[in-house]
Parts: C-alpha cells; sequence; structure tokens
C-alpha cells in the first residue's frame, strides 16, 4: 500500500511540472516550427535538426511558460481557467518552479547553441524573454494592447524552425511570424470576452475589460479580415500555390463569419466556440502550406 501511495505521489508531482509548462500550448507552437523547418528546404531536414531543434525550442518555451505560472500565481487562484494549476494549488513551491524554469531554459539553450545554430539560439532566448519577462511581468497588467505588442513573442515558433535549417532570417520565416501576429488578437481577444469577468476581478486590463466587449467584437473582426489578407502574402510572393491559397480563403472565410457572428451576437456561446475555431485555423492553415509545399516540390501541380 505504501509503495503504491508513494508511486501515486510521484506521478502527480511530475504531471505537476508538466503543466506547468503548458504542453498544449507548447505542441501547437512545436508543429509550427517544425512546419517552418519543413518549408525552408526542398528536401528533407535532418533528423538531428527535427529532433534537437524542435527539443531545444521547446524546453525553452517551457521554461518560459514555468515563468508565467510563477508570476501569475497569486491571480490563478481566482480565475476558473487556471486556479487548478500547480502553483495556484500550492503544489509545487514558487522556488522550485524558479529551478525548474532555469533548468529546461539553460539545456534548450545549450542544445540550440551546440547542435542546432546561434541564430536559432538567440532567437529563441529573445522569444522566452519577450513571453516570460516583457509580456508576463509588464505588458500584461500595463495596457489593453498586450497581447498585440506581446504577441511577436508567440508568434516566433516557425521562423526559429526555419533559421534552424537555413541558419539565417529569409523573408519567407518573417512571414510566417506575421501569419500567427495577426491572428494572436482575435484568437485571444475571443477568450478574453468569454473570461471578462475573471480578468476584471484580478484588474488584468484586456481589452473587453477597459473597452468593453463590443468595441472588443468589432476588433476581432477587423482582424480577421487583416489576417485574412496577411494569409493571402505566402501565395503573393510564390512561396505557396493554389492548395495552400484554396486552404486559405476557406479557413480564412469561416474565421470571418464566426467573428461576423460574434459581433451581431447571432449564435449561443460565440466567444468561446470562435475560440476554439481559432486553434483549428492555425494548424490546418500551416498544414496546407506544408501539403502545397511537398505538392509543389514533387512538381504535381
Amino acid at each position: 500500500m505504501t509503495t503504491l501511495t508513494n508511486t501515486a505521489q510521484a506521478s502527480a508531482q511530475w504531471r505537476d511540472y508538466l503543466e506547468l509548462t503548458k504542453p498544449k500550448v507548447v505542441a501547437l507552437m512545436i508543429i509550427t516550427s517544425a512546419i517552418g523547418m519543413l518549408l525552408a528546404t526542398e528536401g528533407m531536414v535532418p533528423w538531428t535538426v527535427l529532433l534537437l531543434g524542435n527539443l531545444g525550442i521547446a524546453l525553452c518555451a517551457g521554461s518560459a511558460a514555468t515563468v508565467n505560472h510563477l508570476v501569475d500565481r497569486r491571480i490563478d487562484i481566482h480565475m476558473a481557467r487556471t486556479q487548478r494549476r500547480p502553483m495556484a494549488q500550492g503544489r509545487v513551491n514558487p522556488i522550485s518552479a524558479m529551478l525548474f524554469a532555469l533548468v529546461t531554459g539553460v539545456t534548450g539553450m545549450a542544445i540550440l547553441l551546440i547542435w542546432i545554430n546561434p541564430v536559432t539560439a538567440w532567437l529563441t532566448l529573445g522569444s522566452l524573454l519577450g513571453y516570460a519577462v516583457v509580456y508576463t511581468l509588464f505588458l500584461k497588467r500595463a495596457t489593453p494592447q498586450n497581447i498585440v505588442i506581446g504577441g511577436i513573442a508567440g508568434a516566433a515558433p516557425p521562423l526559429l524552425g526555419w533559421t534552424a535549417v537555413t541558419g539565417q532570417i529569409d523573408a519567407e520565416g518573417l512571414l510566417l511570424v506575421l501569419i500567427i501576429f495577426a491572428w494572436t488578437p482575435p484568437h485571444f481577444w475571443a477568450l478574453a470576452i468569454h473570461r471578462k469577468a475573471e480578468y476584471a476581478k484580478v484588474d488584468i486590463p484586456m481589452l473587453p475589460v477597459t473597452h468593453g466587449e463590443r468595441y472588443t467584437k468589432l476588433h476581432i473582426l477587423l482582424y480577421t479580415f487583416i489576417l485574412l489578407a496577411v494569409s493571402m502574402l505566402p501565395f503573393v510572393i510564390h512561396m505557396s500555390g493554389p492548395i495552400y491559397l484554396a486552404a486559405a480563403l476557406l479557413l480564412g472565410a469561416r474565421f470571418i463569419d464566426w467573428a461576423w457572428a460574434l459581433w451581431r451576437d447571432s449564435r449561443p456561446h460565440a466567444a468561446i466556440k470562435t475560440f476554439k475555431f481559432s486553434l483549428w485555423y492555425l494548424l490546418w492553415l500551416f498544414v496546407a502550406l506544408l501539403v502545397d509545399h511537398y505538392v509543389g516540390v514533387a512538381g504535381w501541380l
């Protein structure tokens, strides 16, 4: 019985530290990073780059997420979405979390510096500091434009994947960043509307709290049009072909449809449904980029 209890406690502790890294968020980041790698070459990405590059990026992203948990632990307990987080519940203490963030961040940087390249390593460090320090410590509590300004840090993964293969910053890699940068405000503001009361309770100046839901819904709609325009650029610069163009138009039209429904209050629970669709939107848009890329390489179109 004692052995089983100890095993359960160890397992629970392991899961707590895993949760600190925000594994679902990091998984989406690594998908875009891996696609960035694959888009950067017409051949196959070396398995060492694919494996170690994404591992290093994931560790650094997990480190930044842990810092976010550490800084927000006092407000997380007051929000339904975050109140069961390990630090909010006291299952992980601040010193342990700080050490965990340090170890994962340093390990991730070491992997990138030793086995990938310095460009990717320093860009990853900049992204880590942008999210963990600039956004979490300052922007989140300072301005309702926090998610717009801080969004550049979260938009970096496909560029990191690109530079992991090429060792340099190219226009195509920056365009992938621009797509995620334009996607972030409508994605996150939809969630902010759904959680408006909770953000207001802990004095976080999210746009729906400071400017109202109607104002936020209008800006979500406007940003979805901006996103549609930005998503056309890979086709415009001949980075992609007709498969991607068709997918981008269909996905963009559906995103605008949800944003319009949110603006018009024409569907129940439109805010959270718009947020959930935005996740699928980004995933399938990048998958379409990848499919189009390899169809083009194969000469099928």
